[in-house]
C-alpha cells in the first residue's frame, strides 16, 4: 500500500511540517527506515538517532518538533502521542492475519463432558479433558492441552502447545503463548531421613482477565490454595512463577524473571529481565526492580531497587561510584604502605641508636 504523508497525518489527526505529498509505502524503525518509510520518535532521548535517519516521514510530538529549527530531509507529522500514532499507522503496511475460522477440528479430542461456548476455534491435536468449561469466542491452537476441570472464560487464546494442568481457572481476554505450562506441581519437598519427600501440590492457578503470558513461561499450582496472576498483568517469555505466589494487577515482568514460592506483589510492579525473587518476599505497589537484581527482602511501595543483593537505587549508585574509585584507591593504598614502611624503618633506627648518640642529639637540641 502507498499513501501520502497528508493521508497518514489525517489518519492520526496530526499536522505536517514539510512535504505533504511525499509518498510512503512502509513503516519501520528509525535505523531501518528508507526514503519511502514512516518512523517515529517516542521521546527526546531518541532524537540523536535521527542524525543518520533516511526516513521519508517521522512522527513526533510538538515539543520534539520545535527542536528542529533547520530544514530536515524528512516530513514531520506532529501528534500528541507518537507511539500511539505509529501503532495506528503500522497496520496500513503490515498484513494482519485474521482469527482462525470458527470450527472444531475432527482431529481434536474433546471429552464428552466438556462444554464449549459458541464461536470457538479448536485446532487439530487439541485435547480437552473431562468436566472442562470453555466460554465463547476462544481460540485453541494446535496441540493445546486443557486438563480436567479447567475453566476458561470468553475471548481467550491458547497458542500452540500450551498446557493447562487440571482445574486451572483462566479469565476473559487472556493470551497464553506457545509452550507455556500453567498449573504444574510446585517445587515443594521435605528432607526426611536423607531423602527429599514430595509435598502434595493440591492447589490450582487462577489467571484473571486481560493477562498475557509469554512463550515457555511457567506458573506453578499452589500447594493448598491458588497461585494468582492478577488482572492485566503481562509476563514475558520464560518467566517462572512459583507455587502460592500472588501477583497483583497490571504487573509487568520481563523475560527470565524467577519468582520463588509464596511471594506477593502489589499492583503496577515492574521487574526487569532476569530478576530473581526469594521465597516469601513482598513487592509492594508501584515498586520497580532493575534487571539481574536479586531480591532477598521486601521492596517498599514506589521504590526502585537494583543490584544483587538488591537495595535502593541510591545505595546502589553510591556502590557503583565507590567501585569505580577502587583502582585509584588501590594505588593510593600502595603509596601509603610505602610511606608507612619508610617511617617504620626510621623509627627502628631511632630506637636502636646508642645513648651517646641520643645525648648528642639532645645536646645539639
Amino acid at each position: 500500500m502507498t499513501e501520502s504523508v497528508e493521508t497518514l497525518a489525517a489518519v492520526v489527526k496530526g499536522t505536517i511540517h514539510g512535504d505533504h505529498a511525499r509518498t510512503i509505502n512502509d513503516a519501520n524503525a528509525i535505523e531501518a527506515a528508507g526514503p519511502s518509510s514512516v518512523t517515529f520518535v517516542m521521546n527526546s532521548t531518541q532524537v540523536s538517532r535521527l542524525k543518520d535517519c533516511r526516513a521519508g516521514a517521522v512522527i513526533m510530538d510538538a515539543k520534539i518538533a520545535a527542536s528542529f529549527t533547520e530544514p530536515v530531509g524528512f516530513s514531520i507529522i506532529v501528534v500528541a502521542d507518537a507511539q500511539a500514532a505509529f501503532q495506528k499507522i503500522l497496520p496500513l503496511f503490515r498484513k494482519i492475519r485474521p482469527r482462525p475460522e470458527r470450527s472444531i477440528s475432527p482431529y481434536s479430542h474433546i471429552h464428552p463432558t466438556a462444554r464449549l461456548g459458541p464461536n470457538c476455534h479448536v485446532a487439530a491435536g487439541v485435547v480437552i479433558g473431562e468436566d472442562v468449561v470453555i466460554g465463547s469466542d476462544c481460540d485453541l491452537h494446535p496441540n493445546a492441552v486443557v486438563g480436567a476441570g479447567c475453566r476458561i472464560a470468553n475471548d481467550t487464546i491458547l497458542h500452540a502447545n500450551v498446557v493447562l494442568y487440571h482445574d486451572v481457572v483462566v479469565g476473559s481476554r487472556v493470551i497464553i503463548h506457545s509452550g507455556a505450562v500453567i498449573g504444574a506441581d510446585g517445587f515443594g519437598y521435605r528432607f526426611e531421613s536423607g531423602r527429599f519427600e514430595k509435598i502434595p501440590q493440591l492447589g490450582t492457578v487462577h489467571i484473571h482477565d486481560d493477562v498475557e503470558i509469554g512463550a515457555c513461561a511457567t506458573v506453578d499450582r499452589g500447594a493448598i490454595g491458588p497461585t494468582v496472576i492478577g488482572e492485566g498483568t503481562k509476563l514475558d517469555n520464560l518467566v517462572m512463577i512459583g507455587h502460592n505466589c500472588e501477583v497483583g494487577r497490571h504487573n509487568v515482568f520481563a523475560s527470565q524473571v524467577g519468582m520463588a514460592g509464596s511471594c506477593r506483589s502489589g499492583d503496577y510492579v515492574r521487574l526487569g529481565g532476569q530478576v530473581g525473587i526469594r521465597d516469601h518476599a513482598q513487592l509492594h505497589t508501584g515498586c520497580t526492580v532493575g534487571a539481574k537484581a536479586g531480591v532477598l527482602k521486601d521492596v517498599p511501595a514506589g521504590e526502585t531497587w537494583l543490584g544483587a543483593p538488591a537495595t535502593h537505587e541510591m545505595e546502589q549508585k553510591r556502590l557503583v561510584v565507590a567501585m569505580r574509585r577502587l583502582p585509584d584507591m588501590k594505588d593510593q593504598l600502595k603509596d601509603l604502605e610505602k610511606q608507612v614502611a619508610m617511617l617504620m624503618t626510621e623509627l627502628e633506627k631511632l630506637k636502636s641508636g646508642s645513648p651517646e648518640d641520643n645525648n648528642g642529639l639532645r645536646a645539639a637540641g
